[in-house]
C-alpha cells in the first residue's frame, strides 16, 4: 500500500554478558503475560538471557558437562517419499518434581544439516539429546533422504512423513500433539521452514513454533554479499554445488518448499526464531527471510550469535539458551504459578458487633 516494510532489528549475543547487551533484554525472558519478541510497529528484537539452570551457557559449547536429566533413545522406521526412513526418539526421564507436570511432554522434530547431500541422523544426536534434557521435551530426529540419489522433493516429503508419524504415535511416545515444534540446522533449517508451509497447506499436523539455525533458504544465492565472501566461514562454491545436486531442475529453485525466502505466502506460519552467525555466508538471506515473516504478520525473533560459526552454532551455548527460552514460551512451558488468593473481608463484617441471642429485642 505504499508503506515501507517493517524494519529488522537484530540482537547480538556474545558468550559474556556485558552491560550494553544486558540493557536491551529483560532479566527474565518471556516472564510477562504476552510475547516480548515483537516490539511496537512490528520491529524485531531478540530479548533473552541465560537460563538460571543452564550453567554451561558461559562456555563456548553447550552440553560439555553432565545433562540436567537422563535421556533415553529408541529407533523406529516409517515409510518416506522414496524409501523407509529412520526416526530416533529421545525421551527425558521423569524427576520427582515432575509429579504435577502433564504426563505428555511437548514434541520437537529436529533436522540435521549437511547441505542436502551429507549428514546423517547420528549428527543430530548431541543437540537433540541436549534439547530433550533442557526443555524438557520429547525430541525426534530424522534420517531424511539425501541428494543426488533422492533430490527434491524427497527430503521435505520425508520430514512431513516424520511429523505425521509423531502425531500418530504421540500417545505411545508421550508427546502432546497440541504442542509440537520443528527445529533444524543448515539444510535442516530449510526443511524446517518448508515443513511449516507443508503442514499449513495440508491442514496439519499443527506446529506451534519453528527454529531455523543458520538455515539455507535461497538456492539462487542472489543475496550473498560479495564483501562477506573473504571472511566467510563457509564457501559459496560448496553451497552452490549442494543446491545443484538437490535441485537439478532450474525451475525448482523458486519453489516455496525449496526456496522459502522466495515464498510470497507466509501468512499463517508458526512463530519463528532464526539464529545466525556473524561470518556466515548465509546470514543475509536468513535475516531477509525474518523480515519477510514479520511483514506477513508472523511472530519472529532473530538473534546473531557472536563468536559462533556456521558449523558450530547448533551446539553453541548461547544458541541453545535462545532456542530453549523460545520453545518454552511458545510451547506453553513458562506459565507462572498462580498467586495465592487473598481473602477479601466482607463489608458487612467490618464493623459488626456481637449479638447476644438471649438479649431482649427492642421495641
Amino acid at each position: 500500500m505504499g508503506s515501507s516494510p517493517p524494519r529488522l532489528v537484530v540482537s547480538d549475543r556474545t558468550l559474556t554478558s556485558d552491560a550494553a547487551s544486558a540493557a536491551v533484554r529483560p532479566a527474565r525472558p518471556y516472564a510477562t503475560s504476552a510475547p516480548t519478541n515483537v516490539a511496537l510497529n512490528n520491529n524485531l528484537r531478540g530479548a533473552t538471557s541465560k537460563l538460571p539452570e543452564q550453567a554451561s551457557a558461559c562456555e563456548e559449547t553447550a552440553g560439555a558437562g553432565p545433562l540436567l536429566r537422563e535421556v533415553t533413545s529408541e529407533d523406529y522406521w516409517t515409510q518416506g517419499y522414496a524409501s523407509r526412513i529412520r526416526l530416533r526418539v529421545f525421551r527425558p526421564e521423569m524427576h520427582a518434581d515432575d509429579a504435577a507436570a502433564p504426563l505428555r511432554r511437548p514434541g520437537v522434530l529436529y533436522l540435521h544439516g549437511g547441505g542436502f547431500v551429507r549428514g546423517s541422523i547420528d549428527d543430530a544426536d548431541a543437540p537433540a539429546r541436549l534439547l530433550a534434557a533442557t526443555l524438557p521435551a520429547v525430541v525426534v530426529t530424522v534420517g531424511y533422504s539425501l541428494a543426488p540419489a533422492a533430490p527434491f522433493p524427497a527430503a521435505p516429503e520425508d520430514v512431513y512423513a516424520a511429523l505425521c508419524c509423531m502425531a500418530d504415535h504421540a500417545d505411545a511416545w508421550g508427546i502432546d500433539r497440541r504442542r509440537m515444534a520443528v527445529a533444524g540446522h543448515d539444510a535442516g533449517g530449510n526443511l524446517s521452514a518448508a515443513l511449516t508451509m507443508i503442514a499449513r497447506d495440508r491442514g496439519g499436523p499443527n506446529l506451534r513454533a519453528q527454529v531455523l539455525i543458520a538455515p539455507m533458504l535461497d538456492p539462487t544465492m542472489a543475496r550473498v554479499r560479495p564483501d562477506h565472501l573473504a571472511n566467510a566461514d563457509n564457501s559459496a562454491e560448496v553451497c552452490a554445488d549442494c543446491y545443484r545436486q538437490y535441485l537439478p531442475r532450474p525451475t525448482e529453485r523458486v519453489h516455496p518448499y525449496a526456496a522459502p525466502v522466495e515464498s510470497r505466502r507466509l501468512q499463517g506460519l508458526p512463530p519463528a526464531l532464526l539464529l545466525t552467525a556473524p561470518q556466515d555466508l548465509l546470514r543475509t538471506e536468513a535475516e531477509r527471510y525474518a523480515a519477510c515473516l514479520i511483514e506477513a504478520g508472523v511472530v519472529t525473533q532473530v538473534v546473531r550469535v557472536n563468536e559462533a560459526c556456521h558449523d558450530s552454532i547448533a551446539m553453541s551455548a548461547v544458541a541453545q539458551d535462545e532456542m530453549t527460552c523460545f520453545l518454552r514460551w511458545h510451547l506453553g512451558m513458562t506459565r507462572q504459578a498462580a498467586a495465592p488468593r487473598k481473602r477479601r473481608a466482607r463489608a458487612d463484617r467490618k464493623d459488626r458487633t456481637s449479638i447476644d441471642p438471649t438479649a431482649e429485642t427492642p421495641g
